[in-house]
């Protein structure tokens, strides 16, 4: 069963959100329920009951060397422009 709910936000994020809902086709109230049930989703763990934070601090170094200067970000996105 579905019921009303009214929010008070400010006039420009308002705006905002319609034009946002206007070009993803879809509603504010759909874009509003999406949202509460995301973040009310329970929280990912591994089998081991670990966050992924703490869950990648437990796998192995890698077995290939990097220098301390490597830059991650600039090799992650010229591989996303091939």
């Amino acid at each position: 069963m579905k019921k009303k709910l009214n929010i008070t936000i400010e006039e420009n994020l308002l705006n905002e959100v319609k034009q946002y809902a206007i070009e993803q086709d879809i509603s504010i109230s759909n874009l509003v329920e999406t949202h509460f049930a995301e973040i009310l989703k329970p929280k990912t763990k591994t089998k081991s009951n670990l966050g992924l934070i703490e869950f990648l601090k437990t796998l192995p170094k890698s077995k290939t060397e990097f220098p301390e200067d490597f830059d991650w970000k600039e090799t992650y996105f010229k591989s996303k422009l091939t």
